[in-house]
């Protein structure tokens, strides 16, 4: 099978817990072409459970991200199945004993990309997803003075409590089923990941969206059709311990907790200089409009703009062409700004 991403090898990374990987790996992806002033870059981290191919709906002619205009980069998270994760990395670090990656961790490895591999200055956005939203944020926390835009979509600067709780509800099936064996598994532990898929089927999307049947939308025959095909199936196919390390970066989010911040978080929002928006989905049942309501507005030069929509954190996934234009039509008049 032909590659459709490449591969960046700084060599040793140490992690904020201390850790060495001795060989780290950052795949990523890039469309469009870097321009002499090296002033036309983009910027979109991928979200938990997602690779650079899931990000190409917010790309394309015509679009805010448009690779006619501009050299966007989509760099894999660490624990996703590309980059270096639990599923591809050699003892003594394979599968359970992969070390706990941070978000910090994540751009600090993003940034060497960047520096190293294209001599980058200047960002001119930075955008993304869930996971992604939350790598957005440090991003303009971590460094201000490169990031000149940032547009998070149904994410938070930190992983709040009840947002923590929720990760926690969909790790207890995956770890409740005797066939993860605490991550030595020689075969894929089926009926966990099969149970994740329907706990986050009631998280993803809201109330409305259910009472409403969105999901014939989609090309679902009904609710049960709709459970098997978008959840079994998206969670089937993903390596259990890769998903469990991507959850704990995502539960131990919080964009302030480094040495820069020292757990100062009101400090961290207050930093980022970047123009900002700030686009929560409505309905989002983890990732609430109240705490983007609260974080932008601490952020210097923010714009809260929600996502008004009854499709909940998959607002920002791409599969709603309503909420696609909104979210498309808000990057456009960042850029032009």
């Amino acid at each position: 099978m032909v590659r459709d991403y490449e591969i960046f090898e700084p060599g040793e990374f140490t992690l904020q817990s201390g850790i060495t990987l001795p060989g780290v790996r950052l795949a990523y992806k890039t469309y469009g072409t870097l321009n002499v002033q090296k002033s036309n870059v983009i910027v979109y981290p991928t979200a938990f459970a997602d690779q650079h191919y899931n990000n190409e709906w917010l790309i394309g002619e015509g679009m805010a991200l448009d690779p006619n205009k501009y050299f966007i980069i989509v760099p894999n998270a660490l624990g996703n199945g590309l980059s270096s994760s639990p599923s591809n990395t050699p003892p003594p670090f394979d599968r359970a004993n992969f070390p706990h990656v941070t978000i910090y961790d994540d751009v600090r490895l993003q940034h060497q990309l960047l520096t190293q591999n294209f001599g980058i200055e200047k960002i001119a956005l930075v955008t993304g997803w869930s996971l992604g939203a939350l790598q957005t944020f440090q991003w303009g926390a971590s460094y201000p003075e490169m990031v000149e835009r940032i547009a998070p979509f149904c994410g938070t600067a930190k992983t709040w409590p009840h947002t923590f709780v929720f990760f926690e509800g969909v790790k207890a099936p995956l770890l409740a089923d005797a066939s993860w064996s605490h991550g030595q598994y020689t075969a894929p532990p089926a009926a966990g990941l099969r149970a994740i898929g329907r706990v986050y089927a009631g998280w993803g999307f809201s109330q409305a969206f259910y009472r409403e049947a969105c999901y014939w939308q989609l090309g679902y025959q009904g609710l049960e059709d709709f459970l098997a095909g978008f959840w079994d199936n998206n969670f089937l196919k993903q390596d259990a311990n890769d998903l469990l390390a991507m959850l704990k970066t995502g539960q131990q989010a919080d964009l302030s907790a480094n040495a820069m911040y020292q757990g100062d978080f009101e400090k961290a929002l207050k930093s980022i200089k970047a123009r900002a928006v700030i686009m929560p989905a409505r309905t989002d049942l983890y990732f609430t409009i109240q705490d983007s309501e609260y974080e932008s507005g601490l952020m210097p030069r923010a714009t809260f703009r929600p996502i008004e929509s009854i499709w909940g954190h998959f607002a920002g996934r791409g599969i709603n062409p309503v909420d696609t234009k909104f979210i498309d039509d808000n990057l456009k008049a960042l850029l032009a700004e």
